[in-house]
């Protein structure tokens, strides 16, 4: 079936342009660009809040090809199939979108979810080119520029503080029964499968916003979200986390919470060239050497020189060797920079949630 798109084009910060048409909506914008190596779950990666104010360009050369399910909610209100209530990129790029879908759960195309959205995506370009040039220069900025549709304009608070605008405003509570451990879930911008898998595992959730003095609150247990930008600009979070150090109840971090957790800790944060975005990211555990495949989104990393006395590096990087999990000694304190919950997979280490909570239980269970 023929179809007349718009031009657009993606021109980066170095100049470079790329030329090509729209398949979203008929808006211009800018942001980080950057690209994720994963071959499925594109529903998952665009609603992941720690793309908040990126332009994601997917390296698999199809996108779309399975449609986009519909926005559906569990008992507590939170979203299936997605990992928010929304698009969270500020643009996407891909080789080609498929516009005519074939899957039993298909509810919108790629590009009318895309409009739907207000999120410009950009098609008919060479994603290899440019995935080659992200990896030799480093991530850069870039304006996706849509015919007719202006300028881009820059939204301060995303570009600024991210985490802000991704997080809760005020706490929310997801009980569980009589007994069950309390556990506080700091939302930097949390991927709403860690909220699945923790609820129904029986714990009582206090999910809190990013800057919120948890410490005020009584629980067994800290969970430490992932989340968007720069972790170093988290200050207040760094602080609250700073306290709760100094006890030994169990706590948790994945990806921003990773970082969080090493600068609370005193050691350093830096951003990486081009960052880890997919689901196809080895990370090798130090203790045994084995090798688990994992799902990835982040730009920063854990100085591993840095690390104070009594902490270690837990997981390493089997392609750039960088640090991928922290723990202490002697303390119940650990964190990974890739995601257990996976969604989109793989959820090979979900385990390490599961033996978190259990810390958790038992400490619960000896007061």
């Amino acid at each position: 079936m023929f179809r007349k798109e718009k031009a657009a084009m993606l021109v980066l910060e170095d100049g470079t342009v790329f030329e090509g048409y729209s398949v979203g909506a008929d808006v211009s914008s800018e942001g980080e660009v950057v690209f994720s190596t994963g071959l499925v779950g594109y529903p998952q990666s665009l609603t992941d809040p720690s793309y908040c104010g990126q332009i994601l360009a997917f390296t698999y050369p199809l996108i779309g090809n399975y449609g986009v399910p519909a926005l559906k909610r569990n008992s507590h209100s939170i979203p299936l199939n997605f990992e928010s209530d929304r698009i969270q990129v500020s643009g996407v790029v891909v080789a080609e979108a498929s516009f005519e879908p074939s899957h039993h759960s298909t509810n919108l195309s790629f590009p009318e979810w895309l409009k739907q959205e207000g999120v410009p995506g950009i098609a008919g370009i060479d994603t290899r080119a440019l995935t080659r040039l992200l990896r030799e220069h480093g991530v850069m900025k870039g304006k996706i520029l849509v015919e007719g549709a202006g300028l881009a304009h820059t939204n301060l608070e995303k570009a600024d503080s991210p985490v802000k605008v991704v997080s809760v405003k005020e706490p929310i509570r997801y009980p569980a029964g009589p007994g069950a451990p309390k556990l506080v879930l700091v939302d930097c911008g949390v991927k709403v499968n860690i909220l699945r898998i923790l609820i129904d595992s029986g714990v009582d959730v206090t999910r809190v916003p990013w800057d919120y003095p948890f410490e005020t609150l009584e629980y067994d247990g800290l969970f430490l979200s992932n989340g968007p930008g720069d972790p170093k600009a988290c200050t207040r979070t760094i602080a609250h986390l700073r306290h709760a150090l100094t006890q030994k109840r169990p706590i948790f971090g994945i990806c921003l919470g990773t970082q969080l957790m090493a600068l609370a800790a005193g050691a350093d944060t830096y951003k990486l060239k081009y960052g880890h975005r997919g689901q196809n990211q080895p990370a090798i555990e130090r203790t045994s050497g084995r090798c688990y495949i994992t799902s990835q989104n982040h730009g920063y990393a854990v100085q591993e020189a840095s690390l104070p006395p009594g902490w270690e590096s837990w997981f390493t990087n089997g392609n750039d060797g960088t640090v991928e999990g922290i723990r202490a000694a002697g303390v119940p304190f650990k964190a990974v920079q890739f995601h257990p919950e996976g969604c989109p997979g793989p959820r090979d280490t979900e385990f390490l949630i599961h033996q978190f909570l259990d810390e958790v239980q038992n400490r619960r269970s000896a007061k």
